[in-house]
């Protein structure tokens, strides 16, 4: 008979004394404990002497005993496949013996180590565990039942879709009638295990699960009232969870539903409250919520914005309650930071009003649980109050104006209350259906808007820094009227708020500027100087954290009015701060990301005026990328030694150089020509992972920049670059696929008739990527453009496929302002008619609509125009035209008629 392992003393004594050593606060201790660790995991047992230790030493503390197991559970996560065959089942014996241990702690954490094994693809080769983990749920002993649901619990949590596979013969079909039964156990912690083992089931549509919904759904219902506030919980996820998988058998239950749910959005524990306004995020997106909810928004709107005020604990940790909140002197915590991502450079077109994408709202994608929550890391991300003001605004999304005669009584009463944190919770609310009511505000916002720019002298900060975000929701309707009675106040008052002594409120003034300075654009010129001061008197003032708002806000102002800001007073408050950051950061901070991006925007705003600035900069962004790349390079070649970059450092530094290429134009060809950039850009366009890092995606938007501002250093390199373009056409990756699309367009232009021979390597895929259903719009437009071109500068290579993608070309393109790009694809689809015309006369209408959209074509243009409208009307004849013609809106008859005179 084998041999039962049994440990020694001497090491058992060891390895307690490790355990306890390691619950020390000392970072040496901490230290030395690690590299112990690392030494005695290369004895085989060692594994076995951590188990003994978390399932037989009973004489120990629980925190050392779950600890060993601890330390085993990563030891199995990192190196179980070299576990010697003995040491494996040794463990696997123990753990199954001890999952019901008498200490909650102790079964919770033999748990996770049968999970971790499972996880490792074990759970094919431990066949025995799943029927035996059943089976110990029937046991008599409360301990051996709770142990192994729990173990269940983090098993189907963890490979839900191998339970469901045939890999393992469907245990399913066994398990989840199984858990049912528990449904109704005594015990709450059962109760709550058997839902949520259910609860992982739901999303996938498991057929095992579908084969039981009513029962599932009856049992729910059973539950509904639990005194449990887990198992409410759980009870919550379920219904949230159905709702958008199996509304068909909900259906008839709604109202029930409704009515629960607008219960327990008001339980006493937040944790429930919070999963059940989930609810109402759900519904929101059935075709049936207007339907439905329409009779209960009297009910569910206050309880709404009552989930939206500040709790007690919450104003406490933001230290609400205090009327002296200046806190600016404080230094920031690293933790208070959160992680920036870079958004690359991506290839627009500007359009015309009315060209299907304006709305009255104007203000983006509407970010409630970010922006008009709060911002402070001692809240949790998501919590009631976000999730309440979320539900409020896709609501109002969906009711629209429906919504208001509701919602009016309840700011009425909650605007103005004496009670701040009500107060604050009405401009929260206000703010929030800002996107979905904007028609039905605007009667209001006379009165509202001046009330709000009045909150922005509160005293309690939290009332300053909401309203902030509010207005901003309306900043597209405040810009569209008197600038006296509405833009000007409310620009003073945030940019009083951007140098508030609160940091909360920097940040939210900051960050509702940036999004008025969007909306307001070249509205904004005549306050520049004003503008600018509080701008760079707020850099002498601001930490950390806002500092980074403050680069956005500087940068988008310098996106919004452009070459406005190319005076020598503006550039000299502007610059010198800037480039004292700049001179001060070190390459590998990332605070530089932010800095390069404000400055790329400055660089293309301010033209000529960067030129005493450029220098420093393009050559530490060249160098950012060569050390980015050799990084990379000694990364892959030593992954052992050398640690992977952080490639958003070249990405930042590209995205610089094209600001520079399209602020400088020209300028830019001595510093282009005394660097290795072109050699660097032929390695970054071939970065190997386009779907997660987008060097691509800015390698392409430069080497369009650069075509357009120094074509004769790109020239020498067309025949490498070209084939690299032809094989990002690649519409699944959009972004690089935009940008490359773009750059060919662009050095065909620079190229010429040259272009002929790479046609046939890029041509066929645009044709598909045109035809695609469901191309984004601003690859659509950079695709047609791009054709156009090609057509333009080689007419007889592309024209014999040009009623393969006429009809698409033209649509792409009516919405689109005039200018250089839309100038050159239109001569191009010309010349290409004129070269085939059979090509364009099943899709006739649609070039004539496409000529329609032009405001003032140059002369010579509209020549072509009307040459080919007369052409086609002499061939067909005038009968033939006239009934063509009459089939015209009239819109469109009257503008070809004073366009081509026809």
């Amino acid at each position: 008979m084998k041999m039962e392992w049994k440990p020694e003393e001497e090491g058992l004594r060891q390895i307690l004394t490790l355990l306890k050593e390691s619950q020390s606060p000392d970072t040496a201790t901490q230290r030395a404990v690690q590299q112990k660790l690392e030494e005695l995991n290369k004895y085989p047992d060692f594994n076995n002497y951590l188990i003994y230790v978390l399932t037989k030493l009973v004489s120990e503390e629980e925190p050392t005993r779950s600890l060993s197991g601890l330390i085993l559970k990563n030891n199995v996560k990192s190196h179980y496949n070299s576990f010697l065959p003995e040491v494996a089942e040794f463990i696997k014996r123990e753990c199954l013996s001890a999952i019901g241990d008498p200490s909650p702690l102790i079964r919770a954490t033999v748990g996770i180590i049968i999970t971790t094994i499972a996880s490792k693809g074990e759970i094919t080769s431990w066949p025995e565990l799943l029927p035996l983990l059943c089976q110990m749920l029937d046991s008599q002993d409360y301990n051996v039942c709770e142990g192994s649901f729990g173990a269940l619990q983090k098993i189907c949590e963890d490979t839900a879709e191998l339970l469901d596979s045939d890999a393992l013969n469907r245990p399913l079909n066994v398990m989840i009638p199984k858990f049912l039964q528990f449904f109704r156990h005594s015990s709450p912690k059962i109760r709550c295990h058997a839902i949520a083992c259910v609860n992982f089931f739901i999303m996938s549509r498991t057929q095992a699960l579908m084969l039981h919904i009513d029962a599932f759904i009856e049992n729910l219902f059973f539950l509904a009232s639990d005194e449990d506030p887990d198992v409410r919980k759980n009870v919550c996820h379920a219904l949230v969870l159905l709702l958008e998988v199996r509304l068909d058998r909900l259906t008839p239950h709604l109202p029930n539903i409704i009515e629960y749910m607008l219960l327990r959005t008001q339980d006493a524990e937040e944790a429930v409250a919070l999963e059940a306004c989930e609810f109402w995020l759900s519904l929101a997106d059935q075709s049936i919520c207007r339907e439905v909810l329409g009779p209960r928004l009297p009910a569910l709107l206050p309880v709404l914005v009552r989930g939206m005020r500040y709790s007690e604990m919450d104003v406490i940790l933001l230290r609400g309650d205090r009327d002296d909140d200046a806190d600016e002197e404080e230094p920031d915590r690293d933790a208070d930071i959160r992680p920036r991502f870079h958004k690359p450079r991506s290839h627009t077109i500007k359009h015309n009003v009315g060209g299907g994408d304006s709305n009255m709202s104007g203000g983006g994608e509407s970010d409630d649980e970010d922006d008009g929550g709060d911002t402070d890391s001692s809240l949790s991300d998501w919590n009631l109050r976000k999730c309440s003001a979320a539900g409020l605004d896709v609501l109002a999304n969906v009711f629209g104006a429906d919504l208001l005669p509701v919602l009016f009584p309840i700011l009425k009463e909650t605007l103005f209350h004496d009670d701040w944190v009500i107060k604050e919770s009405g401009i929260l609310a206000l703010g929030a259906v800002a996107d979905g009511c904007m028609v039905g505000m605007v009667p209001h916002l006379p009165d509202l808007v001046p009330y709000l720019v009045c909150c922005l002298s509160e005293r309690k900060a939290l009332v300053r820094s909401i309203t902030c975000w509010t207005l901003s929701r309306y900043s597209h309707w405040i810009v569209s009227q008197s600038h006296d009675l509405y833009l000007r106040p409310v620009m003073t008052e945030l940019l009083k708020r951007v140098l508030d002594n609160n940091k909360r409120v920097q940040e939210a003034a900051c960050s509702a500027f940036a999004t008025l300075e969007e909306e307001a654009c070249t509205e904004l010129v005549p306050y520049l100087g004003h503008i600018l001061q509080t701008l760079v008197f707020a850099f002498g003032r601001y930490q950390h954290k806002n500092l980074l708002i403050l680069y956005d806000a500087i940068g988008t102002l310098a996106d919004s009015v452009g070459h406005h800001l190319n005076k020598p007073e503006y550039i000299g408050l502007l610059m010198p701060p800037l480039i004292t950051k700049w001179n001060v950061l070190k390459d590998e901070d990332k605070d530089l990301f932010p800095l390069l991006e404000c400055l790329s925007s400055v660089a293309t705003a301010l033209q000529s005026g960067f030129l005493p600035y450029c220098e420093p900069v393009f050559r530490r962004c060249v160098s950012l990328i060569e050390q980015t790349l050799n990084q990379n390079i000694a990364n892959t070649q030593s992954p052992e030694q050398f640690d992977a970059p952080d490639k958003d450092f070249m990405i930042v530094a590209l995205d610089l150089l094209s600001g520079l290429a399209e602020g400088l134009d020209g300028h830019i060809n001595h510093l282009v020509l005394n660097s290795n950039l072109m050699q660097l850009l032929y390695q970054c366009m071939q970065d190997p992972m386009p779907e997660v890092h987008p060097v691509r995606q800015s390698s392409f938007a430069l080497l369009g920049d650069l075509t357009k501002a120094c074509f004769q250093h790109v020239h020498p390199y067309i025949p490498e670059f070209l084939p690299i373009l032809g094989m990002n056409l690649n519409p699944e990756i959009i972004s690089v696929c935009n940008n490359a699309t773009w750059a060919i367009g662009e050095i065909s232009i620079k190229l010429g008739p040259e272009t002929s021979k790479y046609i046939p390597l890029v041509l066929n895929h645009l044709v598909d990527i045109i035809n695609r259903p469901n191309t984004p719009k601003t690859l659509l437009e950079n695709t047609a453009i791009t054709i156009g071109r090609l057509g333009y500068v080689c007419p007889h290579d592309v024209a014999p496929v040009l009623q393969q993608f006429v009809r698409q070309w033209c649509t792409s393109l009516r919405n689109i302002r005039d200018n250089e790009e839309k100038d050159s694809a239109f001569r191009g689809i010309c010349q290409m008619i004129q070269v085939n015309p059979g090509g364009v006369v099943a899709d006739f209408m649609f070039f004539c609509d496409a000529v329609a959209s032009w405001s003032h074509p140059k002369e010579d243009l509209k020549e072509m125009f009307t040459k080919i409208l007369h052409g086609f009307k002499n061939q067909v004849g005038e009968e033939n035209w006239r009934q063509f013609t009459d089939q015209f809106p009239m819109q469109l008859s009257a503008r070809l008629s004073a366009m081509c005179g026809i």
